[in-house]
């Protein structure tokens, strides 16, 4: 187990990317300090100004660990199989068992290296007056290091039955997303429930590492719509996420044996083969027959494009057109609950939940589409053969583009019923419904470039994907840490410029969402995204142009 290590973490900390992580973290920490730091010697012995900068540093340290501590371990197992080293990792002396804990130990042991940058701007905010809601520093990184923990397992569990590092990154950032969201959703819908309804929904609750990092901070009734939640979350969220961590352990030890190498390919059936019934039965279940043999392709469609859907997985139009039914289903169901009363919910609270759904699946689904576009074929040598076909340099770019296009204006389409549902329960509403739109379709091609971009810019899939993951987190998630310390720390002109450059704060600031209509956030951002997709799209052009000159 120890070579393991030792191979492990050195390996990732003698590269530029880690030295990158390490200041930038530190660096982002004590400017959050410096923001709120006394001047002229005076201090203040209440500890509120502590407990105010804390709270954003407490956010912002999970949102790292959420966002950084998966791409080690979702990586490094799959990195073994396809460069044939796990092979000779299985016939060492290693077992299994110490193969696993080795990678795993060793994720961790970089997570702890990152938080161990963040402790100088920790030990500030203490002595800047002390913190003493629930435990302070100590607790807050016990959180946090559970959540790491937590994340590193099933990142390891995806890294292990994956066949690609750009699929083990989807997959795991997919995962994450959804234990830290998902489980807030029974909780949010069903407050003021009798036991045992509600004790079930708290446990559930307690999946996600949220709810105990805000308690910690002393902010456990965010969100809860004017009812008390109580305390318990992080004993709660302890157990939970213990459970989680030992489940997928265990999965993957299932794993970690000579069976990672065998991969059974049934020979299948197309359908035009198959019987009369079972053809009848498929064209009921299957809107797209995964199966039947594919069409030759018209000459007024770009080839490139027409690859890209064949050849990508999440690409094919069986994936995109169910999970279209399925955020329609949701959207819909949103409206009807709203209209009926059965939650108790006005139409800006509606709007809000379809402005957050829309924008968690650009986020999620737009650098697992775009992020690999030119790197997957510079690193597997298909950018050569693509340049010795008749297709200009133009054209290709155009059939990346457009293969990405597509599918997302399908994935910006599936919740339009619930805003036609919320127009005709509220005609007022059409103006803040088209703002709304509006917003999202900027958003949509901002991300879409910010990820094609990052793909000109990387050879490997797994580094165009992650920094794809990491810019978007970036620009739309992180202006909202500075929106939480409304009024204190930071004052409201200064969370509005912030806000400004959030697509996300742009478009809950159109659609009403109450804590957002304060701030003056439109058109500034529309025009401030499309000068930024300008250049984007002229900086995957001119990478374009460069990489297909000869050599």
């Amino acid at each position: 187990m120890t070579p393991i290590i030792r191979r492990e973490l050195l390996e990732w900390m003698r590269t530029r990317k880690a030295l990158a992580l390490q200041v930038g973290l530190a660096a982002v920490c004590a400017i959050l300090i410096l923001v709120r730091w006394p001047t002229g010697g005076v201090g203040e012995l209440s500890g509120a100004r502590s407990l105010e900068v804390l709270r954003i540093f407490g956010y912002g340290a999970l949102a790292g660990i959420l966002l950084l501590a998966p791409a080690l371990p979702a990586t490094t197992l799959v990195r073994e199989k396809m460069s044939g080293t796990l092979a000779l990792l299985l016939n060492s002396p290693l077992s299994g068992q110490s193969i696993y804990f080795g990678k795993l130990l060793a994720s961790l042991g970089f997570t702890a290296i990152l938080l161990t940058m963040t402790v100088p701007a920790a030990a500030a905010c203490y002595a800047l007056g002390g913190t003493t809601i629930r435990g302070g520093v100590g607790l807050l990184y016990a959180i946090l290091c559970l959540a790491a923990l937590q994340v590193s397992t099933l990142g390891l569990l995806v890294s292990s039955r994956s066949q690609s590092t750009d699929g083990a990154l989807r997959v795991t950032y997919g995962l994450v997303l959804a234990v830290c969201v998902l489980p807030l959703a029974p909780h949010w819908l069903l407050q003021g429930s009798e036991p045992p309804l509600s004790e079930i929904v708290e446990w559930i609750r307690g999946l996600s590492p949220i709810p105990a990092v805000m308690e910690v901070l002393g902010q456990g009734d965010v969100g809860s719509r004017g009812m008390s939640i109580g305390g318990g979350a992080m004993v709660r969220y302890a157990v939970m996420a213990s459970l989680m961590s030992v489940l997928c352990a265990l999965a993957t030890f299932s794993r970690v044996n000579h069976k990672m190498l065998d991969r059974a390919r049934p020979a299948g059936i197309m359908t035009q083969d198959r019987a009369l019934g079972t053809r009848i039965m498929r064209r009921m279940l299957f809107l797209v027959d995964p199966q039947r043999r594919s069409r030759g392709i018209s000459r007024f469609v770009n080839p490139v494009m027409v690859k890209e859907f064949r050849t990508r997985r999440f690409g094919r139009a069986h994936w995109i057109l169910r999970l279209v039914a399925l955020c329609a289903i949701l959207s819909l169901a949103l409206s009807y609950l709203s209209a009926t009363g059965a939650l108790g919910w006005g139409l800006e609270a509606i709007g809000g939940a379809l402005v957050l759904l829309q924008i968690s699946l650009l986020i999620l689904f737009v650098p697992s589409l775009a992020g690999g576009l030119i790197s997957t074929e510079r690193e597997s040598g298909g950018w050569r053969l693509l340049l010795m076909t008749p297709l200009s340099a133009g054209a290709i770019l155009r059939g990346k583009l457009m293969s990405v296009v597509w599918p997302l204006i399908l994935l910006l389409c599936a919740t339009l019923p619930g805003y036609i549902v919320m127009m005709h329960l509220k005609p007022t509403l059409e103006v803040q419904v088209y703002r709304v739109v509006a917003t999202l379709v900027l958003t949509a091609t901002f991300a879409v470039l910010v990820s094609a971009a990052a793909s000109s810019l990387f050879r490997s899939t797994a580094a165009a994907t992650t920094t794809s993951y990491s810019a978007l987190l970036a620009i739309c998630l992180g202006p909202l840490l500075i929106w939480l310390g409304r009024g204190a720390p930071f004052g409201h002109r200064a969370v509005e410029t912030i806000l400004t450059v959030s697509p996300v704060a742009a478009a809950l600031h159109a659609s009403d969402t109450p804590g957002f209509t304060d701030y003056a956030l439109l058109p500034a951002n529309w025009w401030l995204i499309a000068a930024a997709c300008l250049a984007l799209l002229t900086l995957l052009v001119v990478r374009t142009w460069q990489l297909s000159r000869p050599d």
